[in-house]
């Protein structure tokens, strides 16, 4: 006999420590509905943009909407403000914004499958990972002198330089963490607790990620090719060796592979950068204040970043306006429990990667 019942998920669960709650109808085990609230916290952090702080001091207050994707906010917010006054940046500071948005990208995808392993039980995996991270972090922390809110973007440039001793200790760092992704590809590949039982589950097809707009890793595991960087004109990042990482199957297994083969390629990316750092200034000053209105998309670890910016030749700005990718990818999100066991349900959500604070602006 069938039973339906109603199961929250979120926002006090140990799976989900976040401020928002996931409704599942489930029919015994199976979840045959969903839907999402993500109005728990409101931080007002548009409004302030617009109210409180002058263009020049937005970088570093954005920079707080995400821990993890503090450089691609500031950045994108940065590369809005450039283009409403007309600035193109020179190739050294491009470089070294895109080293550290990479840095990023590394950092928050273990980030991911630290929580991947820690959601199927592997605790131990889940410490390893994360101490392996820690070869990123003191990466990103010798070059901005933070750990987490690294305030390293500025407007017509960057805070800090890298000297040779600098580039030896990143590229050191580096090789090291390298055959650590492997031994972690190699876990992730073959072992049963953490993708092999996961294999045909949580599957969102490439008709389904069309339909509801998923991005980032969610959306590249299901065979959707869109990622950013492979359209943008604010980096040259053919030069330093972009490759689009694209799976099939749909399923946690396919968005964990997606995850570990696109570390590989930005530290393939960072390792190319040192090697090829142009000379230059690292700030050059900007004139005038902001004119218009435009719009910025950028890669964020988790897909598209947008920011919009409109102005009119004031230091307070007249709005700001900004997209998390993990609020553009809820509805598929939500898509992508429907058919599944209950008891899968931290598994999928972990292989989500979700940022739910950062939609709360």
């Amino acid at each position: 006999m069938k039973k339906t019942i109603n199961i929250p998920l979120g926002s006090q669960h140990i799976s989900l420590l976040e401020p928002v709650r996931f409704r599942f109808e489930c029919e015994n085990e199976k979840i045959i509905d969903a839907d999402a609230d993500v109005a728990f916290v409101h931080r007002g952090i548009e409004r302030a943009c617009a109210s409180k702080f002058e263009f020049k001091q937005i970088g570093f207050v954005v920079a707080r909407v995400c821990g993890l994707c503090a450089i691609t906010h500031s950045l994108s917010y940065t590369l809005a403000i450039e283009k409403l006054l007309g600035y193109e940046s020179n190739k050294k500071i491009k470089y070294l914004r895109m080293l550290m948005s990479e840095l990023d990208r590394i950092h928050s995808h273990m980030l991911c499958l630290a929580h991947v392993a820690e959601n199927a039980g592997f605790e131990a995996l889940f410490m390893k990972t994360m101490n392996d991270r820690e070869l990123v972090m003191d990466i990103q922390e010798a070059i901005s002198g933070n750990r987490v809110q690294f305030d390293f973007i500025l407007l017509g440039g960057v805070s800090r330089d890298l000297d040779i001793e600098l580039v030896e200790f990143a590229k050191k760092n580096l090789n090291l963490l390298k055959p650590k992704i492997l031994e972690l590809f190699e876990l992730f590949l073959s072992n049963w607790s953490l993708s092999l039982k996961y294999k045909n589950i949580g599957v969102l097809s490439y008709e389904n990620a069309c339909a509801y707009n998923a991005l980032g890793p969610l959306a590249r595991a299901s065979g959707l090719a869109v990622d950013v960087r492979n359209e943008s004109s604010y980096f040259p990042y053919e030069e330093v060796g972009f490759k689009m990482i694209v799976e099939k199957t749909g399923d946690i297994f396919a968005r964990n592979i997606v995850r570990l083969k696109e570390i590989q390629n930005s530290i393939e990316m960072c390792e190319n950068i040192l090697d090829n750092l142009p000379a230059g200034e690292i700030f050059e000053k900007t004139k005038g204040k902001p004119d218009g209105e435009t719009a910025i998309r950028f890669e964020a670890p988790r897909g598209e970043l947008f920011y919009f910016v409109k102005a009119s030749k004031k230091n307070i700005l007249d709005r700001v306006r900004i997209k998390t990718p993990t609020f553009s990818g809820i509805p598929a999100m939500i898509e992508v429990f429907k058919g599944n066991d209950y008891a899968d349900a931290p598994a999928i959500l972990a292989s989500f990667d979700p940022c739910m604070s950062c939609t709360a602006k």
